[in-house]
């Protein structure tokens, strides 16, 4: 070989390893950065995933929460709609066995209903007040159920109401 083809060479050796040097450089260099790119990428992810994992918690906080408000409503609906019923049952059995007698007054003062009532209590009557008459059993139990159903229709609006509340308070989430 001459020695400009061994110097031609010699150049050609040189660049190759010249090249080769570069790249083995930027391959540290871009790996260097690939690597700190994946560990930012990896605390964004940590950091997304631990904010949703909070807002999950805090999600099923307010469901507990939510839903033990409308147990205690329930419940107190429940004791309420109970205690009705019994006074009602109390009141319709007190009318039943004479124990009670329902009245009420009389208008004495109304010419056009051509009933003859007298204004005041018979003798021996405890009554004060203006002209009463009393009512028949049957028309007392049938005034006391329907009383009763208007308890139980306030007692429950009022529950309906309470429900309203308690959600409309609450944040909205998404179950």
């Amino acid at each position: 070989m001459s020695p400009a083809a061994l110097k031609l060479a010699g150049v050609v050796v040189m660049l190759l390893i010249t090249a080769g040097g570069v790249w083995q450089v930027q391959d540290w260099r871009y790996g260097k950065q690939l690597v700190e790119q994946a560990g930012l990428h990896q605390g964004d992810l940590a950091s997304i995933s631990n904010a949703a994992a909070a807002q999950v918690r805090a999600d099923q906080d307010k469901r507990l929460a939510l839903e033990q408000r409308l147990s205690a409503s329930d419940k107190s609906h429940h004791e309420t709609l109970t205690n009705a019923q019994t006074n009602q049952a109390r009141l319709r059995d007190r009318l039943a066995t004479a124990d009670l007698r329902l009245s009420v007054l009389l208008d004495t003062t109304d010419s056009a209903g051509g009933c003859s009532v007298p204004a005041g209590p018979g003798p021996g009557g405890v009554v004060h007040g203006g002209a009463r008459a009393r009512l028949d059993p049957a028309h007392a139990q049938r005034i006391v159920a329907i009383t009763d159903a208007g308890d139980q229709g306030l007692i429950a609006l009022a529950a309906c109401q309470a429900y309203v509340r308690a959600i409309g308070s609450s944040d909205h989430f998404s179950p």
